[in-house]
């Protein structure tokens, strides 16, 4: 009898212990497998952009910027000065994220058959980027080298906010002379060629208030630059930084050796035109090329009717400048910037409609301008962000906005841009996160960087345009000056080099 209750015994022990190996190794199996990864939200595939394009379809289909727009770059106007103000928290329930919105990956093939009067690019290459995956954005550890700043932070590495810190005097500034750089610097940003007396805005330097900006060296930079392509992409502002870069790597010389390389990327004065779509040039020494395209809503636009004289383009919100897609894989830097150009009149002046899904948008929230940059911002980085993981070399910089000074009213009643004097509104910026909140949005969790110059840039009304015209000219009606004060545009030398100082740092 004992013997059979020791049998019994032993028979409930293995039972216990088989029981507890088959537990043992189903919660083994569960911690190996990790977190599972959740598929892209609908919200998220709003911003996945099909770039299966045909280079030769582009050449078809999409059109340079007509004349009427690159005239209204400079413009400026009481609604400019409403379209600049930061989107309210309630602006921003409204972006894309909450938009209900139906964008169909295959109505972004770029299928047309319309010609263009003026084609963008010339080559001939096929690219296939593919549509991005629905985990490319879930999947990517937020640490990685291309996250946004506020993203690679570490418990071993403190990361330097570059837009926190104070702009002080600097005998060394400026790295170029406002009188050369001839071949690089448009005469209209030449402050020192007008009649302008006061260049005391050129001897100040940002300075972090955690950490040190590199001095710039020309050589050095260009060095570390060796055989890479640096990409300006937006409106007139990205292209003031694009010819600070090149004086400034250049130090205002004028460089005989440095190659007009734009016929590669198309960058070609068509019949009409005033000027070419962008500007690209090449360093032979270190191999380095440096690029302008412009692009101001970062859109696609594309002629509605080859045979209509009056120029009405379609301004695809969902798709990407062709320019941009098509020359990616060359891009090693690419800084993109878009702000000013979202107010309905210049809309309306350009011939610009909005597409989406290639239709017309008729009604729903995307006829608000506010949501319409919103969407666009959003779109665009998280286009990009998917684009990162497939090209490891690129680095991506969504620059913010820059700001305009007019006060006392617009530029139709009196505004001006009348201060000389450095710094009168304080010299420090301490606050925590970005001025401009849609650009600080967008780039949030994504591998695209934010090159944060908005609040620096405000505290340095002295240094536009102001209405300064050249010696011996009368613009306007006035000697040496205009009636006409371009409060947004900066003298160079100037705040844009200060913009590259900070790019630089961050690579």
């Amino acid at each position: 009898m004992q013997k059979k209750n020791h049998q019994g015994l032993g028979w409930r022990c293995l039972y216990a212990m088989f029981i507890a190996l088959i537990l043992t190794a189903i919660l083994r199996r569960s911690s190996t497998k990790g977190p599972s990864v959740p598929s892209m939200s609908s919200d998220q595939h709003q911003f996945t952009e099909a770039s299966t394009v045909s280079s030769t379809q582009d050449q078809l289909t999409e059109s340079s910027p007509g004349n009427q727009d690159q005239l209204l770059e400079s413009s400026s106007d009481n609604q400019d000065q409403f379209a600049e103000k930061e989107s309210s928290p309630e602006a921003l329930a409204n972006s894309p994220e909450n938009a209900l919105v139906s964008v169909n990956p295959e109505d972004n093939m770029e299928n047309m058959d319309s010609p263009s009067v003026m084609a963008e690019e010339t080559e001939n290459t096929v690219d296939n980027f593919g549509a991005p995956s629905t985990n490319s954005t879930a999947s990517i550890p937020l640490e990685r080298e291309y996250g946004g700043v506020a993203n690679m932070s570490s418990s071993n590495t403190q990361v330097c906010d570059y837009s926190k810190g104070r702009w002080v005097a600097d005998s060394r500034r400026p790295f170029y002379s406002g009188f050369g750089c001839r071949r690089w610097l448009p005469k209209a940003w030449a402050c020192r060629l007008t009649r302008r007396t006061d260049f005391s805005y050129e001897g100040y330097r940002w300075q972090p208030v955690n950490c040190e900006i590199p001095e710039f060296n020309r050589f050095t930079f260009l060095t570390k630059m060796q055989d890479k392509t640096i990409a300006f992409i937006g409106d007139s502002l990205g292209r003031q930084q694009f010819h600070s870069l090149m004086c400034m790597a250049t130090g205002g010389e004028e460089s005989p050796e440095v190659k007009d390389v734009g016929r590669e990327y198309g960058l070609v004065k068509h019949p009409g035109a005033i000027r070419p779509d962008g500007w690209a040039f090449r360093f032979p020494s270190t191999n380095t090329t440096i690029l302008f395209y412009w692009s101001s809503t970062l859109c696609k636009l594309e002629r509605i009717n080859s045979l209509d004289s009056h120029f009405k383009f379609a301004l695809h919100l969902d798709r990407s400048p062709s320019f941009m897609r098509k020359f990616l894989p060359r891009f090693d830097i690419l800084v993109l910037n878009t702000a000013h150009h979202w107010i309905r009149t210049k809309f309306i002046a350009n011939g610009w409609t909005m597409y989406l899904n290639g239709k017309p948008i008729k009604d729903g929230i995307l006829v608000d301008m506010t949501n319409v940059k919103n969407y666009t911002v959003h779109r665009v980085v998280r286009w990009l962000d998917s684009q990162i993981s497939l090209r490891p070399q690129l680095k991506a910089f969504f620059r913010t906005r820059s700001p305009r000074h007019l006060v006392n009213g617009d530029s139709n009643s009196g505004g001006n841009c009348n201060n000389t004097t450095p710094l009168n509104g304080g010299s420090e910026v301490m606050q925590d996160g970005s001025s401009d909140k849609v650009v600080a949005s967008a780039v949030k969790g994504t591998r695209v960087k934010i090159l944060d110059i908005s609040a620096l840039s405000s505290l340095r009304d002295e240094a536009h345009k102001s209405n300064y015209g050249g010696f011996g000219t009368s613009v306007f009606g006035g000697f040496g000056t205009s009636v006409f004060y371009d409060c947004l545009h900066w003298c160079l030398p100037g705040i844009p080099d200060t913009w590259n100082e900070l790019l630089i740092a961050q690579l």
